[in-house]
């Protein structure tokens, strides 16, 4: 099987130029660019085109811009025509896997995972892809602990704090959620017991702060209990990692330019952590 490094890596770079330009695709030949959005009213992603060579396209458009090529030598415009994928027109397909590693973010990030159908070992590992306008449906869910919490994540907790936002109780569980476009946590009043939701602005095994962007108290330094657990159900890439179960519905292209044995361009994706193992209770001692 491939190393990580050697599949996504030196594979991004290219990889990068094309998806910048999926939601409006350079087209020569058109009188104005794709404007469609990137999620049409029945919830359908629209990914745009796929140039197989990025390198070949970009070639093309330099001849272009510079008047050297309009359209009328079949020697370039067909190997272009032909450099052309229309994304949308590819079927959907569902597929399952393990997490091999992950770059980037909900904006044309990468999933590399392991197919676990492949007959030959050399095609088993896939890179899924999400849309580039942050539009793909990704869920990451599981346990966790108090170390993956990091500046920038969205956590609910229960606590109770004093006026000047310390926490006065010692909080035993964390979730790390993405809230829905809009939304306003509640502010968080002194000496009362309730939901706390906040931005990490800073985070160790035993203290957690929290930027709440409502109210008059905008920060909070909360307490963690030693067994403190930590739940994750967000849309945050940065959480899943290798080992980790994958549910991927997409667009899949294993043709020339692919990543890996195939390009799945996702618009649901589903990681799943495995169960965290418990120590078992021990057996009391005959009397």
């Amino acid at each position: 099987m491939l190393r990580l490094a050697t599949l996504i890596v030196p594979l991004v770079g290219s990889w990068s130029s094309v998806a910048s330009g999926q939601l409006t695709p350079y087209n020569p030949y058109a009188d104005s660019q794709d404007a469609a959005p990137p999620v049409a009213a029945d919830g359908t992603l629209h990914w745009g085109t796929f140039f197989k060579s990025a390198q070949l396209q970009k070639s093309y458009e330099r001849l272009w811009n510079l008047g050297a090529c309009r359209g009328t030598n079949k020697a370039i415009t067909l190997p272009v025509e032909q450099n052309k994928l229309a994304i949308d027109t590819l079927p959907e397909e569902s597929l399952q896997g393990v997490v091999r590693s992950v770059q980037g973010g909900i904006k044309g990030g990468l999933i590399a995972f392991v197919d676990p159908t492949a007959t030959d070992p050399s095609h088993a590992v896939k890179v899924a892809m999400l849309h580039p306008a942050g539009v793909s449906r990704l869920t990451v869910r599981g346990d966790a602990d108090a170390t993956v919490l990091g500046p920038g994540l969205t956590v609910r907790a229960q606590g109770r704090v004093d006026r000047r936002g310390k926490g006065l109780i010692p909080v035993t569980r964390i979730d790390i959620v993405t809230p829905p476009s809009g939304f306003t946590p509640d502010e968080v009043r002194p000496d009362t017991p309730g939901t706390i939701v906040g931005t990490v602005v800073r985070a160790s095994s035993s203290v957690l702060v929290l930027r709440i962007d409502a109210g008059k108290i905008r920060q909070v330094i909360l307490p963690l209990a030693a067994d403190c657990r930590v739940s994750i159900d967000a849309a945050e890439l940065l959480l899943a990692s290798a080992g980790d179960t994958v549910e991927i519905k997409g667009r899949l292209w294993a043709g020339q330019g692919c990543l890996g044995a195939a390009t799945v361009f996702a618009s649901d994706v589903t990681i799943t952590k495995p169960e965290r193992m418990t120590a078992p209770v021990a057996a009391s001692a005959a009397p």
